[in-house]
Parts: structure tokens; C-alpha cells; sequence
């Protein structure tokens, strides 16, 4: 954790994202504006950046500087990575775009996920980061579209995606496959998630992890991990099992078994090897600033 202790979340992610955290226009003072916090701050970090490299100018600009807003800025910053021959990027940030409009889940996942990145990864030390570099942060995006397409049946874009992303980011995230919000993923490296597993809130995923089947099943056959698991690297848990809330799992561990709650698992096959409390680190003013972004700016 980066923080140097451990603490409760305060407040669920969903109950952070509620409508009402928005302002209405009639609740605003007289002449205000309304400001994206996350956005301005983003931006500052560009022109920062700018002053300290002027020769990445060109990515900068073209992904921040000239961007509308912070979603437009990760749409397009993902796009120029995933474009291809057959596929340019004005179409996959033309999709983004519409599926963001169609789907607030996709605009309340990317800040809920961009948080979790700047909160848990010790190496992430700005907001910048994770939009411009960070493949792990951009492959839970991509498959974020690719969900939307597929569950409103445009799946063989969806699965262009899949493949696209697997090609580009080393990921391979079955479209139809369920993620909450706050999704960390740590290098991202080889992760492969079945079609029928389900990611709940505030997960972190490390490199080469495999929620997989076991071959032997058909219909609901991928694992089913629950809110604040940790995975660790190399680990595969394979079948239609149930990981419990803030469950940790031991690197290159293999898991056939449920984990109950709050449990940490080792092993091939795993075992478990201690129970303790639900923990995550969270830092309020991160929170605050992904979750609640929108202030007043007279």
C-alpha cells in the first residue's frame, strides 16, 4: 500500500459517484462556474511536464493540452494506442464517446479506476502517469468500451477490441467478462478473464493472473472474485469459484476452491494461511479529487 499505514475505506465507491455529489445548476452561487477538479489538475501536471520535457510536446498537446475535458483526453490518449490499419483512432474515440453518453458506468469507472492506480501503486506519484503510460490503466478502459459493445450487440467490434488489446497492451479480457469500479490493474502482463467472471469494486489485479475455467465446465464457469480482493502475480484461480471480500492471494498460487472473506491463500494448490481484517489503504484526498469532480470556481 502506498500509504504508511492501513485504513477502512470511509465511504463506498458508489456512494461517492451518487448523482448527488454533482451540483444542480439552482444549488451553484451566483456566478460560479462549474470545474472539473480532476481535469484541472491533470492539465496542470501536462504543463508541467511540458516545462520539464519540451521535446514529448507533441503528446502532451495532442492528448491533454488540446483535449476537452479529462474523459476526452484518456479516450483519445487510448485510441492512438490501440489505432490500427484496419481501424483508425477518430472511430474508436468516436465509440468512447458514445458509449460514455449511452453509459455512466464508463465515466464513473475511469475516475474510480485512475484513483485506484495513484492510491495503491507505490510507483504512481501523479495523474499523469497512469493517462499517458500506464497499459494496465488503459486495457481495463478498452475492455470497459468492448462491454458496452458487446452487451449492445456490436460484439464483433468487441471482440476487434479483445484481440486489439491483447495485441497492444498483453492483456487478454473476455468482452463479456464483469468489472466494478476502482479496478487496479498492476502491469497487466499476460492477465487472462474468462467470459463468465465477474471483478467486483476496488480489486487489484497483478501481472500473469489467469481467472480462468478448468475445462471441464460449460455456461457460468469463471471465478467470481468480491469486493477488495487482492490478487497477487502469476496466481490462476480457475472454475466457478467465489473469492470472499479483501481476500488476498499469494503470488503463483493456484486456487480451485472458494476463499472465504478476508482470507490469504497460498500455495498450488492454495491453502489458507491466515485470516484477517478487511483493509485497504485509501487516501481521502485522492478520493475526493477523482470522485467529487466538481467544484465551484468563482
Amino acid at each position: 500500500m502506498k500509504n504508511g499505514h492501513n485504513s477502512m475505506l470511509h465511504r463506498p465507491i458508489l456512494d461517492l459517484l451518487a448523482p448527488a455529489s454533482q451540483p444542480n445548476a439552482a444549488d451553484r452561487p451566483q456566478g460560479a462556474a462549474v470545474v472539473d477538479a480532476l481535469w484541472a489538475r491533470l492539465r496542470i501536471e501536462a504543463k508541467e511536464a511540458f516545462a520539464r520535457a519540451p521535446m514529448l510536446a507533441p503528446l502532451l498537446v495532442g492528448s491533454i493540452l488540446d483535449q476537452r475535458s479529462f474523459e476526452a483526453a484518456v479516450f483519445h490518449r487510448i485510441a492512438m494506442r490501440l489505432k490500427s490499419d484496419a481501424i483508425g483512432a477518430d472511430l474508436l474515440v468516436e465509440s468512447w464517446t458514445r458509449g460514455a453518453a449511452a453509459s455512466p458506468e464508463i465515466v464513473r469507472g475511469l475516475r474510480a479506476d485512475i484513483a485506484a492506480v495513484v492510491e495503491r501503486d507505490p510507483a504512481c506519484e501523479r495523474f499523469i502517469e497512469p493517462v499517458l503510460y500506464f497499459k494496465g490503466f488503459h486495457a481495463i478502459q478498452t475492455h470497459r468500451l468492448a462491454h458496452w459493445l458487446w452487451n449492445n450487440q456490436e460484439r464483433d467490434f468487441a471482440l476487434y477490441l479483445q484481440s486489439r488489446s491483447s495485441d497492444v497492451f498483453q492483456t487478454d479480457i473476455h468482452p463479456a467478462a464483469r468489472f466494478g469500479q476502482g479496478i487496479f490493474l498492476d502491469h497487466a502482463t499476460g492477465l487472462v478473464v474468462g467470459e463468465t467472471a465477474m471483478v467486483e469494486d476496488d480489486v487489484s489485479l497483478l501481472q500473469n493472473v489467469t481467472l480462468g475455467g478448468t475445462g471441464k465446465q460449460a455456461g457460468d464457469r469463471h471465478p467470481k472474485v468480491r469486493r477488495g480482493a487482492m490478487i497477487g502475480a502469476g496466481a490462476k484461480i480457475l472454475g466457478n469459484i467465489e473469492i470472499g471480500e479483501y481476500a488476498r492471494i499469494a503470488a503463483g498460487a493456484v486456487v480451485l476452491k472458494p476463499v472465504e472473506a478476508h482470507a490469504t491463500v497460498a500455495g498450488m494448490p492454495a491453502r489458507p494461511v491466515r485470516i484477517s481484517d478487511p483493509t485497504l489503504s485509501l487516501d481521502q484526498i485522492l478520493s475526493d479529487l477523482a470522485y467529487n469532480s466538481f467544484d465551484y470556481a468563482i
